[in-house]
């Protein structure tokens, strides 16, 4: 039975890991991947230390510091449940995999929510994006399309307004986010709305050159020559694993108090997966090296 067990590899999970090890913990690290949402990400400029660096690169360096400390790694099995067992908990994979340990911090982030359209998979990271906050400048001077019509695409949109030269912004729907956020739009000069239209398909080849919309009531076609793809259709977290361990809030976030605990004693989160507003790398591995220093704390409790 491992001390602790750090379920998922993005910021926050890493961060938990190297001060676990720093604790002299005996930790298990297990994800499906390494670097999660970052790994889409095409530029960060808003994290402390670097002025811009490519998301997947940002998470090598996470990642090589992780290497430094006698940490087990399982990269590449999908947890499917944690359960509680005597003496702590069982994190059981898709595929039947069964691993114990002392205490669990969840660090499983979230996925956006994809348009599933032609060419997005492809161009992920090459144009398509999914956080306006983070790529947002990388697209500076450029046409880009906000696909959404929610408060997270109304917020990006604002954005991406005073940066890009154009930006469309598309909708199945007519707008539905807060009317004070709708009011805001009216001033955007360089602001175009598409309504009651469907995003059919991503184009480009290394990169992203455009994408074709569709008007839902007429099926007629139109072409944006767009650079820039934001898709804000909302995030899902990843929770499904303990959904049946503690009861998630409204959005299927795990709830924590300030020192990173969940309902269950001994079960942690961090980063996304949590409802600790405003989802940024830089919150997400300070999240995670508290969640890590509060477990270490609840194994001292326990020995005593």
């Amino acid at each position: 039975m491992y001390e602790i067990i750090i379920v998922g590899g993005g910021p926050a999970g890493m961060a938990a890991s190297v001060y676990a090890a720093r604790k002299r913990l005996n930790t298990l690290l297990i994800t499906s991947d390494i670097g999660g949402q970052v790994n889409w990400t095409s530029g960060v400029e808003n994290y402390l230390g670097y002025q811009f660096i490519e998301g997947p690169d940002l998470i090598a360096k996470f990642q090589q510091q992780v290497n430094q400390f006698p940490i087990d790694q399982k990269i590449g099995p999908k947890i499917a449940q944690i359960k509680k067992i005597d003496g702590g908990f069982e994190v059981i994979s898709e595929s039947g995999e069964k691993f114990q340990g002392k205490v669990v911090v969840l660090a499983s982030g979230k996925r956006p929510r994809r348009l599933n359209v032609e060419g997005e998979k492809e161009l992920t990271g090459r144009g398509v994006t999914y956080c306006a906050t983070c790529d947002g400048p990388v697209f500076a001077g450029q046409k880009v399309a906000v696909i959404g019509g929610g408060n997270s695409a109304i917020e990006a949109a604002l954005d991406m307004v005073k940066v890009a030269e154009h930006v469309d912004m598309v909708s199945v729907t007519p707008l539905t986010g807060d009317p004070i956020m709708i009011e805001k739009l009216a001033d955007a000069k360089n602001l175009t709305i598409y309504t009651n239209y469907q995003t059919e398909k991503i184009i480009g080849q290394a990169l992203a050159e455009g994408i074709v919309i569709k008007e839902i009531k007429t099926g007629d076609t139109k072409q944006l020559d767009d650079t820039g793809i934001f898709v804000e259709i909302g995030l899902e977290p990843n929770s499904d694993m303990v959904k049946d361990l503690l009861k998630l809030n409204e959005y299927g976030e795990v709830p924590v108090n300030l020192s990173c605990e969940t309902g269950v004693p001994g079960l942690f989160a961090a980063g996304d997966v949590t409802n600790v507003p405003e989802k940024q790398i830089v919150i997400a591995t300070g999240e995670g090296a508290k969640a890590a220093l509060q477990a270490h704390r609840y194994l001292q409790r326990q020995a005593k």
